[in-house]
Order: C-alpha cells, then sequence, then structure tokens
C-alpha cells in the first residue's frame, strides 16, 4: 500500500504519524503530571486535617465532647470523611461509613490509598492519635486511636475528564494543521523535482540541449541534477557523432551503389560480347568487395563499442609481426621504390591477429602516402613499462586542424578524399584506434613538415624482449605518439 503513494504523501503521512506520536506523548505527560500534582494536593490537605484532629482531640477532655467539633470540621468540608476506631470499635463515625468497604491492608505503609465506593471514588490516609491523658481515668484500653480521614475525589475526576476533552481536541486540530503543514512542506521541497521533471519531459531527439537547474535547487538535488546534466550531454554528444556518422555512412554507400546501378543500367541498354559482360562483372565485384569489406569493418567497430573481448590473449614480438608485414608489402613498397626499416623489439600480450591488423593499417596508410624513394620507418620502444610503436613516414603535412578528426569514422583529409586511387573505406584508424583501446592502450598522430608519425601505445611491458638494449631507436622517433589519415 505503501509503494504506491506519493512521495509527497509518503512524507505527509510521517510527518503527522512523528506529530501524532509527540502530542500523545504530550498529552500523557500533562495528564500524568496533573494527576500527580492532585494526589500531592490531597495528601496535603488530609495531612492538615490530621493534625486538625489530633489537635482536637488533645484539648478534648472525653469523647463525648470531641464528637460536636469533628461534626463541625465535616460540616465545613463538604466530601471529607472522618472515622476513628479504638481497638475493634468505632468511637466516631457511622456504620454506613465510606470506610466500611475499606481493605485492612489499605495504608498500612503510610501512603495514601485510592478506592471506590459505589460512584464514589476516595482517596484516603491512615493515622495513630495517642489518647489523651485526660481520658486515662474513662478508658481503660491504653491502645492509641486509629484515625482514617479520606476525601472525595470527584472534582478530580470532573477536571480530568474536562482536561482530557480539551487536549484531545487540540491533537486533533494539531494533526490536521500537522498534516496541512507537512504537505505544504513535503510539496514546496519536492518542487524542484517538478521543475527537473518538466525539463526531462522537454528533451527530445530534436532538442537534446536542456539542462536541469543546478544552483537554484537544494543541496540534495543537485548532485542528482548534475548527473542528468552529465548523461543528457553524452547523450547529446553521441547522438550527434550518431548524425555525423549516419551522414557520413549514406555518403560513403552512396557511390559503389550509384557505381554498381550506372553500370547496370548501361550494361542493359544494349547488347554486348561476352568480354564487355565480364568486365562489368568484374568491375561490379570490386565494388561489392568494397562494401562487404565496409560492412566488416562497421560490424567489427559495433562490437567495440559495447565492450570487446580479446578471444586469444598470448605474448608476442611486436619486431617479429612488423617484419612478417614488411614481407606482405614488400611488392607494393617496391613498386614505389619505398624502403622498409624497423628497429627495437618489445614483447606483450595481446591479441595476434587484432594487433597486426592495427600494424598493417598504418603500414598501408604510410606506403600510400609516402612519395617514391622515401622511407617508412617502424621504431619499437619501452619506458618504464610502457611500449611504443611508431610508424614514421615522409610526406606532405596533415593540416593541425584535421589531426583530432583522423580517429574519426569515414574521415579522410580533404585533399585525399578525391585522391585517384584511394580505395579505402575511411574505417582503417577507426579499428586500429578500437583494437588499442580494447587492450588498453591507445593510438595518436603528429605531423609536422614533411614527417608524419603513427603511434600505438601498449599498457605495460609484460615480457623482457632479447637483446632489445643493443638496437636503440632514432632520436627523431622519440617524438609523441602519432597516426595518419584513414584507410
Amino acid at each position: 500500500m505503501l509503494g504506491r503513494l506519493s512521495l509527497t504523501a509518503r512524507l505527509t503521512a510521517l510527518y503527522t504519524l512523528v506529530s501524532a506520536c509527540v502530542l500523545v506523548g504530550l498529552g500523557l505527560l500533562v495528564s500524568i503530571a496533573v494527576g500527580r500534582h492532585f494526589v500531592e494536593l490531597d495528601q496535603e490537605f488530609l495531612r492538615d486535617k490530621i493534625d486538625l484532629v489530633r489537635a482536637m482531640v488533645g484539648e478534648s477532655r472525653s469523647l463525648e465532647r470531641l464528637a460536636p467539633r469533628l461534626d463541625e470540621l465535616l460540616t465545613g468540608h463538604n466530601g471529607l470523611f472522618i472515622e476513628l476506631r479504638h481497638g475493634e470499635g468505632r468511637v466516631y463515625g457511622n456504620t454506613q461509613s465510606v470506610f466500611t468497604t475499606l481493605p485492612p491492608s489499605a495504608g498500612s505503609n503510610g501512603k495514601a490509598f485510592d478506592w471506590s465506593v459505589g460512584n464514589q471514588t476516595l482517596r484516603g490516609l491512615k493515622a495513630t492519635i495517642r489518647l489523651p491523658t485526660s481520658w486515662a481515668d474513662k478508658v481503660t484500653d491504653s491502645r492509641p486511636l486509629e484515625l482514617r480521614i479520606a476525601l472525595d475525589t470527584a472534582h478530580h475526576t470532573h477536571f480530568m475528564q474536562s482536561l482530557t476533552r480539551t487536549l484531545a481536541l487540540y491533537l486533533m486540530g494539531a494533526l490536521l494543521a500537522s498534516g496541512l503543514l507537512g504537505w505544504w512542506a513535503a510539496r514546496r521541497g519536492l518542487e524542484p523535482l517538478r521543475v527537473m521533471k518538466e525539463r526531462a519531459m522537454a528533451v527530445t531527439a530534436q532538442s537534446l540541449d536542456h539542462r536541469m537547474p543546478v544552483e537554484t535547487v537544494p543541496v540534495e538535488f543537485a548532485n542528482l541534477a548534475q548527473g542528468l546534466n552529465n548523461m543528457l550531454s553524452r547523450l547529446q554528444s553521441d547522438f550527434a557523432r550518431l548524425q555525423a556518422f549516419s551522414s557520413d555512412l549514406a555518403h560513403e554507400l552512396r557511390t559503389p551503389i550509384n557505381n554498381l546501378l550506372t553500370q547496370t543500367q548501361v550494361s542493359l541498354t544494349q547488347k554486348r560480347d561476352v568480354t564487355a559482360y565480364q568486365d562489368i562483372l568484374a568491375s561490379n565485384a570490386e565494388e561489392f568487395q568494397r562494401l562487404a569489406r565496409m560492412v566488416s569493418d562497421m560490424l567489427f567497430l559495433a562490437k567495440t563499442e559495447h565492450g570487446l573481448e580479446l578471444p586469444h590473449r598470448e605474448t608476442v614480438s611486436l619486431r617479429d609481426e612488423v617484419l612478417d608485414l614488411f614481407d606482405f608489402y614488400e611488392a607494393l613498397a617496391e613498386e614505389k621504390l619505398i624502403r622498409l626499416h624497423t628497429n627495437g623489439d618489445a614483447f606483450v600480450i595481446c591479441d595476434r591477429l587484432m594487433i597486426r591488423r592495427a600494424i598493417s593499417n598504418l603500414l598501408s596508410n604510410a606506403i600510400r602516402y609516402a612519395p617514391p624513394n622515401a622511407q617508412v620507418q617502424v621504431a619499437i620502444t619501452h619506458n618504464d613499462g610502457r611500449v611504443a610503436l611508431r610508424v614514421q613516414n615522409t610526406g606532405p603535412q596533415i593540416p593541425a586542424a584535421d589531426l583530432p578528426r583522423l580517429f574519426d569514422r569515414f574521415f579522410r583529409v580533404e585533399k585525399s578524399r578525391h585522391q585517384p586511387g584511394a580505395e579505402g573505406t575511411g574505417l582503417g584508424l577507426s579499428i586500429t584506434k578500437a583494437i588499442m583501446e580494447a587492450h588498453g592502450g591507445g593510438a595518436s598522430v603528429v605531423s609536422t613538415a614533411q614527417l608524419t608519425t603513427f603511434c600505438l601505445h601498449f599498457p605495460v611491458l609484460t615480457a623482457e624482449p632479447k637483446g632489445l638494449g643493443a638496437n636503440p631507436s632514432p632520436d627523431h622517433l622519440q617524438s609523441p605518439s602519432a597516426h595518419h589519415p584513414s584507410s
């Protein structure tokens, strides 16, 4: 039941319940304190009357002279009852006295005692009075007199009933006021949540710039508002990236699809010989391969965004991987008269195929953009347990404004976007960066006049390479890590 109530209703109910407990407790304390005060007043009154009766007994020469004075005392005090006993006999009081129903043990401890007779509630005391010497010749029993005195507490009962009714009415009024005050305070206190709700309702795919108020909300809600603002900022950034990616993807897919469509339509306009159809199908096959490679790369990047798990971890020599890739790119490098060179070595724990793919993307870019008769240098260094693999080539400088975007999907430096023979999908560097981040490392790029350097950062040197110290990297390879235009 409580789980279905609103937070305002819960706070109101809790505040009202606490107020009720406090007010009821206060009412009980008042009632108990007033009751105890009445008991003290009654005891003091009864003790005064006991002293008065003692004085009357001492001044009286006989019981006959005492009785009228006691009658006079009772006449002036309505609700006061007195009984004198001597031994087993009653020397003052009638047979229908209120003390006839009094238990024998009542008042034996010298304290006041209460009992009821019919509709009356009485409070009494017991006391002993020595017999006066003037009674010695008339009373043979020397035992003292026993005085029983009581007071009707009806007036106290009426006052307590009136007080209880007043407290009950006050309690109901106070609870009503507490409930209303609690509801008002809870509603005012939760007003920032309603403001945040309205802001959140205004957030749509077209308006992600709304933010929660942080300075105008209480401290308890400031962290929540800041957390929501951070979430909205991430969503806005991711949504902007998604829009840019969708636009780039549409642009990249449009070219091969248009090529396929145009060639197919042209081939259907008239009959052609088998050789012409084979050429058209071969051209279409190349476009299909490009589309398939793009789809495969996109699936790989999608996996990395959701936490790519490395399927095969093993200790790998980076130098051996680089030399194997040199063998693969040797024919392409010789065609462009480019020399391949490496120095240094380091061992890391990684997925061999993924790391080879990352290095291959950098080598492919370096060979593609290096001018003829240039050199592509690969240097492997380690420092303080961290390993860096740098791929460096000469060539035109990449504009500084383009460097931060080199790892974005489908991004190309503008002059290379229209470069003839550029067959990449624009995902090479994005995949390289994703592979390194999956290994806990990173990738970066630095480009100066006629020199561009790519770097793969590995988090920790996991094994001591053999003979590493004998072949240090050239000084110019100690520059900050780097990357190159995307494939």
